[in-house]
């Protein structure tokens, strides 16, 4: 199996199991990054043929600007962050108490057609009755495997409507942002309304302060952990867009060998419960999506005993973060607040 697969059957095969994955979402490049926005300008984006090429590298050509936009959860969250609302969404939208998903953001999800919640879960049916202009999602690997479409009906969903996807495969975090930007532009979003330009700010504060923070405390080792019933999964930084754009930053984090990581195609290393003392951390960041099990959920004694769950040192992560700077100003401030003010306990 070679490791392109490897990554998408780990990734895929670890979440449909109620899994843990959390454990990337990605860094710098996979297809073209030539774009056609089309205009800032809400009216004049509306009115006209509307043209995107996205990170495969596909060209997507129509008459008009797509009304009908259904999108994967977490997708839908960063267009709606920047004024664009979607018709449908498929992936993670409603917990299991009926609120919204982590993943949501900010959308209300009354307001959408949920098409699959879960993974491998995708209403074909609903999707044609949308009249979908365009269907949109993630790739998290380099030959552009949609996120969250199944590949059983992959083929009926394709032949609807074009795709476009939005690549966090191998690069920092920054690249998926801007083409997020970009692609909100394009479908015209006001970019230069004042919430949109004050979020990209603070996000660039937010990182200034990340580097400060990292390099006044070079010695604090970062984990990157997510919790499933039987193993704990440490994510490596070399594939996951958020853990390297902070590594970049300066951020010190700990690192699962190349050989520890090659059952899951370099991703991260699955440790059992008696085993999680095997590196040693003074901050965790702990996957905060709803396939993983939360910190406070977590009753292993051997995870109580770590030196950074004793000394309070763990924070959320968004393994899958919204592309939106509203929502990735709150990831970076989170760790630079943490490397402020952690102790070295290991």
């Amino acid at each position: 199996m070679s490791n392109a697969r490897t990554a998408r059957f780990s990734r895929r095969g670890l979440l449909a199991a109620g899994g843990a994955l959390g454990l990337g979402a990605v860094l710098t490049a996979c297809g073209d990054d030539k774009k056609d926005s089309g205009s800032g300008s809400k009216g004049e984006a509306r009115s006209g043929p509307w043209t995107y090429q996205d990170d495969r590298g596909e060209t997507v050509k129509l008459g008009k600007v797509p009304a009908n936009i259904v999108a994967f959860t977490g997708v839908a969250a960063a267009l709606y962050d920047y004024g664009i609302e979607v018709k449908g969404v498929f992936g993670p939208t409603r917990t299991k108490d009926g609120k919204a998903d982590v993943q949501a953001g900010d959308m209300d999800i009354s307001k959408v057609t949920i098409l699959g919640n879960v993974w491998d879960q995708f209403n074909v049916e609903k999707y044609a009755a949308l009249a979908p202009d365009v269907l949109i999602s993630t790739t998290f690997d380099s030959a552009g495997t949609l996120w969250y479409v199944p590949e059983k009906s992959k083929d009926k969903i394709a032949k609807l409507a074009p795709s476009v996807a939005i690549s966090v495969y191998d690069r920092q975090l920054t690249k998926p942002l801007q083409r997020m930007w970009e692609l909100a532009e394009s479908l015209g979003a006001d970019m230069k309304a004042a919430k949109v330009v004050e979020a990209k700010k603070r996000f660039e504060e937010a990182s200034a302060r990340l580097r400060k923070a990292a390099k006044a405390n070079p010695d604090i080792k970062v984990m990157a952990g997510s919790a499933s019933q039987e193993l704990f999964y440490v994510s490596g930084s070399n594939l996951s867009a958020d853990l390297e754009y902070f590594k970049a930053l300066g951020v010190n984090f700990v690192e699962p060998s190349e050989e520890a990581k090659k059952d899951t195609g370099g991703w991260f290393e699955s440790l059992s419960w008696e085993n999680i003392d095997k590196y040693k951390a003074d901050i965790i960041m702990m996957d905060d999506r709803t396939s993983a099990i939360q910190p406070k959920d977590i009753t292993e004694a051997t995870w109580k005993k770590l030196p950074a769950v004793k000394a309070g040192q763990v924070i959320p992560r968004s393994a899958e973060p919204i592309l939106s700077y509203d929502k990735c100003v709150p990831l970076v401030e989170n760790l630079a607040a943490a490397l402020e003010k952690a102790k070295k306990v290991s």
